[in-house]
This record gives structure tokens, C-alpha cells and sequence, in this order.
């Protein structure tokens, strides 16, 4: 087997991505920076998340039919060149001497409807550069760059704030979305051509596709529990590590941790390829459950942030190989739409949690919330395995072989 680097196509879309996942990285935490600064006020962080938020949630259907009818790299060329402009927007304005709430809030939006675009070509741009049988190595790279600049990204954003400014960190993303959209317009992507269609019949052929399958749609109701119960362990977690568990360096440790085990769970990935990959994907998901527990008991600080960790290996493991089942399991005229629904279902649980974990902790206490979170995510992840597609799916080459899978990868 050719190792995914050797190919021409696919490591200038390696590269791209590398430097885009870094200057990403920068940014959530700049930002947060950024806006506290100018406004004082954790109510305009809000709004400016929100603005990005709400037009990605909306337009991600949009974006999956977009990038399955044209292109996918033309599609991410766009959308990168979108997010450069937005970003450097921000970036100048910082930069400035009194930044405009109204105008990053306008930025932010730009930005997150150009990303509702920009996530489903992600899938069909590594299918279209790597072969089947290299796949797995292809996502699980993937894996590992997005989760070590997740892991280098908040101390290169700190300090770029506090050396330079915050306006900086977003120049940098700039950048960086500039090299990748420069990487992708000299690559070749194969693309199987969709006849056209309305917009309407897309969106429902994809979402055919998504419920013809009981592995999909049972799983991806599962990763909806699983964000919502991470979306309370982020609003509600703090709270306890602040208040029980010992200060603020709890909960930085248990983030660092958590940071490391998405790490080792992509390296992970690259090597191990068990003959049950949805099965057991779910099933280690399920140890999210775990933290969430042990931090309603507020058990001892070494124990919360150990559990974090392996069960962020485990979300690091999924994410590859849930990557590289899908590729294989669906026609690649439809891989973007269904990757679309994949998404939409992850991110709109998130603000869920995020809204009723702490009305729950003003009623019941933090240590309700967390414990609800994590029955619930035990009983979904586990409960995939009552599904029978999800017990019985292999990897892709136990499947009929679609036709991309016949085409030479591109070097």
C-alpha cells in the first residue's frame, strides 16, 4: 500500500490543512480574549460565538448539496478565500484602537456561514486524493494534525496576545487560510459529477442516503447525546473544579489532558483497525460517560482528569475511523450531503447543553446536570450495540466497492 504522504495530491492537502488547523487553533481563544478586553463583558463573547453559530447551523445542508453538485476543491478554494478576508477583517480591527462589537459580530457570521461550505468537502477531498486502502491512514494524519494544534494552539494564541495583541492571532489564521487555498488550487480532486437537480431533491436524496442506514443515524443520535453531555461538562465543569476540586488549574489540567488524549487516540488510529470499527467507536465513546460522573461526586482531582483523558482517546480514535467507514459505506455523489447531516446533528446538540446544563445547575446543583449528562451518554453510545447494522458493519471492504474506489489515486 503507497503511504497517503507519497501522493502528491494528498500531502499539498495535508500541508494546507496543517497550517489552516493551527491558525484555527489561535483563534478561540483570542477571540475570547479579544472581546473580554474591548467590552468587559462575557454577554458580547456570546453574541459574537453566536453570530458564527447560528448561519454555520443554518446553511450546513446548503453546503452539503453545494459541495456534492460542484467541485470540492473549488468549494474549499472559496470558502478558504471567505475566511481569509473575514479573518483579516477582525484581525484589523483589533488591531485598531477601539474595536467595533457590531463589526466582529458581522465577521464572525461571514466566517461561520463560509464554514457550513467548507465542512463537508472535507471528507471528499481526502476520498478523492487517497485510494481506499489508504484511507484510514489519510484520516487518522488528519486526526493528528487538528488535535496537536488544538494542543499547541491556546499557548501560541496567549502568546500572540500578550506579546503582540490578539488582533495578530487572527492575521495569522489569515494567512493561513491564504496557504491553504494556495495548496489546493494546484491539486487534482476526483469528483463524480451529480445530474442536476432542485435543491429540494438533493436534500432529501441525502437524507435518504442517511436513513436507509441504521448504523448512520443510530450513531450520529448517539454523537448528539455525547456533544450535548460535552457541552455541560464545559459549561458545568468548571464550576466544580473551581469550587470542589481544588482551583482554576484543575480544570487547565483536565483541558490539557483532555488535549492529549485526542492526540494519542488519532496515533492510535493510524495503527489499529479492529473488525468491528462502529461498534467499537461507540462503545468507547460511552466513556465519556465517565468524567461526567466522576465530576458530579467531585471525586478526587487525578481521577476526573484521568478518565477526561481516556475518553478523549477514545473521541480521537472514533473520529478517524468513523471517517474512513463513511468514504467507503456511501456513493461519493453523496458523500459531502451526508457528512452535512453528520455535522449538523453534532453542532446543534452543543448550544442544547450549553443552554440547559446551567439552568439545571441554578435548580438542582452542578452535580445534577453532569450526572444526567453522563446516563445519558452511556445509554446512547452503548446502546448502538443493539443495533444490528452497527453490530454487523466491517470496514468498507466488506461492501460492494463504489466507483471512486476504481479510479487511481492522484499524485
Amino acid at each position: 500500500m503507497t503511504h497517503p504522504l507519497r501522493l502528491r495530491a494528498f500531502r499539498l492537502l495535508f500541508l494546507g490543512r496543517t497550517v489552516s488547523a493551527l491558525g484555527d487553533a489561535v483563534v478561540p481563544t483570542a477571540l475570547a480574549l479579544a472581546v473580554l478586553r474591548a467590552t468587559g463583558s462575557a454577554g458580547a463573547l456570546a453574541v459574537v460565538l453566536g453570530c458564527a453559530m447560528v448561519p454555520r447551523l443554518l446553511l450546513l445542508p446548503l453546503g452539503g448539496v453545494i459541495a456534492d453538485r460542484f467541485d470540492a476543491r473549488r468549494v474549499a478554494i472559496g470558502t478558504d478565500l471567505v475566511r481569509c478576508a473575514a479573518q483579516l477583517v477582525v484581525g484589523v480591527e483589533l488591531l485598531g484602537d477601539a474595536p467595533t462589537l457590531a463589526h466582529l459580530a458581522v465577521a464572525s457570521a461571514v466566517g461561520g456561514a463560509a464554514s457550513a461550505f467548507a465542512m463537508p468537502t472535507a471528507s471528499p477531498l481526502v476520498a478523492g486524493t487517497v485510494g481506499a486502502e489508504g484511507r484510514q491512514q489519510a484520516n487518522a494524519l488528519m486526526g493528528v494534525t487538528g488535535n496537536a494544534s488544538r494542543l499547541a494552539g491556546p499557548a501560541l494564541a496567549g502568546l500572540l496576545v500578550w506579546t503582540a495583541g490578539p488582533g495578530w492571532a487572527f492575521v495569522l489564521d489569515a494567512a493561513s487560510f491564504a496557504v491553504s487555498a494556495a495548496l489546493l488550487s494546484v491539486i487534482r480532486v476526483r469528483h463524480v459529477a451529480v445530474p442536476h437537480r432542485s435543491l429540494r431533491t438533493d436534500l432529501m436524496l441525502g437524507w435518504r442516503e442517511v436513513r436507509s442506514r441504521d448504523w448512520y443515524w443510530s450513531s450520529l443520535l448517539a454523537h448528539g447525546v455525547w456533544n450535548g453531555g460535552a457541552a455541560a461538562l464545559l459549561t458545568v465543569g468548571p464550576v466544580v473544579a473551581v469550587d470542589r476540586l481544588g482551583g482554576e488549574g484543575v480544570w487547565v489540567l483536565l483541558q490539557q489532558g483532555g488535549a492529549v488524549g485526542l492526540l494519542l487516540g488519532s496515533l492510535l488510529a493510524a495503527r489499529v483497525r479492529p473488525a468491528r470499527p462502529v461498534l467499537l467507536g461507540n462503545l468507547a465513546l460511552a466513556t465519556y460517560a465517565a468524567p461526567l460522573l466522576l465530576l458530579a461526586v467531585a471525586a478526587p482531582a487525578a481521577v476526573s482528569i484521568a478518565a477526561y483523558c481516556l475518553a478523549l482517546v477514545a473521541l480521537g480514535f472514533l473520529n478517524p475511523v468513523w471517517e474512513t467507514v463513511v468514504q467507503g459505506q456511501f456513493p461519493p455523489d453523496v458523500l459531502a450531503r451526508v457528512t452535512s447531516y453528520d455535522w449538523l446533528m453534532s453542532l446543534a446538540a452543543m448550544p442544547v447543553g450549553y443552554a440547559l446544563a446551567p439552568l439545571a445547575t441554578r435548580t438542582w446543583g452542578a452535580s445534577a446536570p453532569l450526572a444526567v449528562a453522563g446516563v445519558l451518554v452511556l445509554l446512547a453510545c452503548a446502546g448502538t450495540a443493539a443495533v444490528p447494522g452497527v453490530r454487523r458493519l466491517g470496514w468498507p471492504a466488506d461492501a460492494p466497492p463504489t466507483p471512486l474506489a476504481q479510479v487511481p489515486a492522484g499524485r
